[in-house]
């Protein structure tokens, strides 16, 4: 699971990478447009791209807080607490 992390967050960061120019060619575009309703409609898709990437960058996050808590003391998942002979 561990050996996937840096593949998982390469692909989170090209996610992001690829949002954020998105968001500047939308407002690019929007900067651009003489047409009022191309430049409210390039607005909204817009925020809304920029919507997803903060519930992509939440979901992540989560994720991964979750993955590092179900290790344990020594890195074993599902080993939570040290044992007896180890606390001696």
């Amino acid at each position: 699971m561990e050996a996937d992390q840096p593949q998982r967050l390469k692909e989170r960061e090209g996610d992001a990478l690829v949002l954020d120019a998105a968001i500047e060619a939308l407002n690019l575009a929007k900067e651009l447009s003489s047409i009022t309703p191309a430049k409210v409609v390039f607005g909204f898709v817009s925020a809304i791209l920029a919507m997803i990437k903060v519930i992509l960058l939440l979901f992540f996050l989560v994720n991964r807080m979750q993955s590092e808590m179900h290790l344990g003391c020594d890195g074993q998942p599902g080993r939570l607490r040290r044992t007896w002979a180890s606390l001696r």
